[in-house]
């Protein structure tokens, strides 16, 4: 639990929550969400934060602001000082923390991947640790037979024992049996909910697991809010963000969330591989999602197979429409005109699934580019130094799984400027922990990087960037 919101939170919430339930202020006075990115993109331009409104040169801000959002509109909406400071109370008493993409808690994998369409603010409750842990996301249909709750309860129990991390949204049908099923079988969940979070996290079954870090439960809608249609849409991006794989148990033909989430993971974002289920009574939905790129589950029995499904690579990204933009001063947006490959690992990176791209995103935690003078040096620096000489490099790629571990080598050691944990390198390159450790206990063995305990932490030996 986050017991004290930051400067920038705060100002955010007054933005763009309702606030218990709406009292006091209209939803149409709210900053939309659009609306906020286009705020929040002008305050980065004129070097300010979102806290900066709420300081005492806030007047002059505010009209600053004037030509992007009415400076009378925003006056009202930062008004609510005393409004916040209650609901702030009530959420603490219900263990509720709020997280805005401003603080460095906010979960990296949704930075990442979703990069502007990252919620401005998160709720939740439980334990925050288990949004960087990857795993399978399972979704489905609201109303399914009973044979269809059974067999997605048997996934989650298998993702329990696989020690995997089951990723849902909570929804009744195919979501709850998936979680159910992961839960009573002693394994970790995390629950992407549309609505309803406060009412949710006050469950007796629920508050027991939350409690016992078991469960997480998150939301980018306010804690009390009701169902919406359209918040259950939006929603299935995160829960796909979240994990290493998914598995869609049911969907309906052209309609439906379930639908409209996997046809935006298979056509736009590719975060992860979509696999349908392929057993059982058939499914036009199903049937059209695997012509969409779909695979068919698997279906595996024990866990060495269930391991097996995280090892299928993942589609290749679309090309970002938004690289270059941030929300915040903190949170920078990448240039790749300052991260030039060699021209061999240029190569191998188009062999590999364009993996130096995803890696630009690292930068994404530092001051903006013309700020960073000192920083920027050092990177371009590394960034243009081979850290494999070509002749030996060429040598020893035999193997799809040498080539691959060739192009991800560059950017294991531009991540790695600073120490960084496994799970830490595993989200920032979109892969699983396991693959993660294997490639960094690799650069160990040969040397290139130290490996710090408690905690364990990896960065790049000085040394070796200019061998």
């Amino acid at each position: 639990m986050t017991p004290v919101l930051s400067p920038n939170t705060q100002a955010i919430l007054l933005l763009t929550a309702p606030l218990i339930a709406g009292r006091g202020t209209a939803s149409s006075d709210l900053l939309s969400p659009g609306e906020y990115k286009r705020l929040a993109r002008h305050l980065r331009e004129i070097q300010r934060q979102p806290a900066d409104l709420l300081s005492p040169d806030a007047a002059e801000i505010l009209h600053a602001c004037q030509p992007v959002i009415d400076e009378n509109r925003l006056q009202k909406l930062l008004g609510r000082g005393f409004l916040l400071s209650q609901v702030i109370e009530r959420w603490q008493a219900r263990a509720i923390w709020v997280v805005s993409r401003a603080d460095a808690e906010y979960p990296r994998r949704l930075k990442t991947r979703l990069r502007e369409d990252a919620p401005a603010v998160l709720y939740g409750c439980g334990d925050m640790a288990l949004l960087e842990t990857g795993g399978l996301a399972v979704v489905g249909s609201r109303h399914v037979e009973d044979a269809l709750i059974d067999y997605t309860m048997s996934v989650g129990r298998l993702a329990a024992r696989a020690g995997r991390t089951l990723v849902s949204g909570g929804a009744k049908g195919i979501d709850q049996a998936a979680m159910r099923g992961a839960l009573e079988a002693g394994g970790k969940v995390c629950g992407v909910l549309a609505d309803s979070l406060e009412k949710t996290t006050m469950n007796r079954e629920h508050r027991n697991l939350l409690l016992d870090d078991q469960l997480v439960l998150i939301s980018p809608y306010d804690p009390n809010a009701g169902f919406n249609v359209g918040n259950a849409m939006q929603r299935n991006k995160l829960i796909y963000a979240l994990a290493d794989t998914s598995l869609v148990v049911s969907s309906d033909l052209n309609k439906g969330g379930t639908w409209a989430g996997a046809i935006e993971q298979l056509d736009k974002l590719k975060f992860v591989p979509v696999f349908v289920r392929s057993t059982g009574e058939p499914s036009r939905g199903l049937d059209a999602l695997c012509k969409k790129g779909a695979l068919p589950w698997p279906n595996p029995q024990d866990v060495d197979s269930f391991e097996a499904v995280f090892n299928v690579t993942k589609p290749s990204p679309a090309t970002s429409q938004q690289v270059g933009f941030a929300l915040f001063m903190n949170d920078e947006p990448y240039d790749a005109a300052h991260v030039t490959p060699s021209p061999l690992n240029a190569t191998l990176a188009s062999y590999a699934g364009n993996v130096l791209t995803t890696t630009t995103d690292v930068l994404s935690d530092a001051k903006p580019v013309a700020e960073r003078p000192e920083r920027l040096s050092t990177v371009t620096q590394v960034a243009s130094v081979p850290f494999i000489k070509e002749t030996d490099t060429q040598k020893a790629i035999t193997t799809p799984a040498e080539l691959l571990f060739a192009a991800v080598r560059d950017s294991i050691l531009l991540l790695l400027n600073k120490p960084m944990k496994d799970a830490e390198v595993a989200a920032a390159l979109d892969v699983t922990n396991a693959q993660a450790k294997t490639w960094l206990q690799r650069l160990v063995d040969e040397g290139v990087l130290d490996k710090h305990k408690k905690p364990v932490r990896y960065i790049v030996k000085p040394s070796s960037l200019f061998e």
